[in-house]
């Protein structure tokens, strides 16, 4: 998989867009989320920016699957180690959170490829909230209703010296 600069705009998307195909199937709803957020522009990308991100991401991981169902078989834990300490900055990492937790919980089902990426950014960025308060199933449905901790902006966080 390719590298970007440390906190670079493409850095951050990337990991915003792992949450978008994580669970096999960007959906329009996941999307809209983003453009309402004008989340390219937050990350530092012209408007269209964020699509060829994804284009990218499916691209690097379509060549590490090599005939696997599915591309997030390639994304294991030191790969999402590697996507995570590209982003380092404790307000562009809050900011990729939230736009990865509106995305995830625009089509109000989180995926399990969701909650491994999302979880992965809270573990290695060390935030002190867990990622799921619950994943309980909604019984008219018999879908896992999402409701996710969002980062606190507030939460003292340990730096490494």
């Amino acid at each position: 998989m390719r590298s970007y600069p440390r906190n670079s705009p493409e850095a951050a998307a990337r990991i915003v867009s792992l949450v978008l195909i994580a669970d096999g199937d960007a959906s329009r709803a996941e999307f809209e989320a983003l453009d309402q957020l004008d989340a390219a522009k937050e990350l530092g990308l012209l408007a269209e920016g964020l699509t060829p991100i994804v284009r990218t991401l499916c691209e690097d991981l379509l060549m590490s699957t090599y005939g696997s169902a599915s591309m997030m078989s390639s994304v294991d834990e030191p790969s999402l180690a590697a996507l995570m300490a590209e982003v380092d900055e404790p307000q562009l990492q809050r900011k990729v959170l939230r736009l990865a937790l509106a995305a995830a919980s625009a089509d109000a089902y989180l995926a399990d490829g969701e909650a491994l990426v999302l979880d992965a950014a809270y573990r290695h960025w060390q935030f002190n909230s867990g990622l799921l308060k619950s994943r309980s199933v909604n019984s008219e449905t018999n879908n896992p209703a999402l409701t996710i901790a969002a980062p606190n902006a507030q939460t003292p966080r340990a730096h490494a010296a």
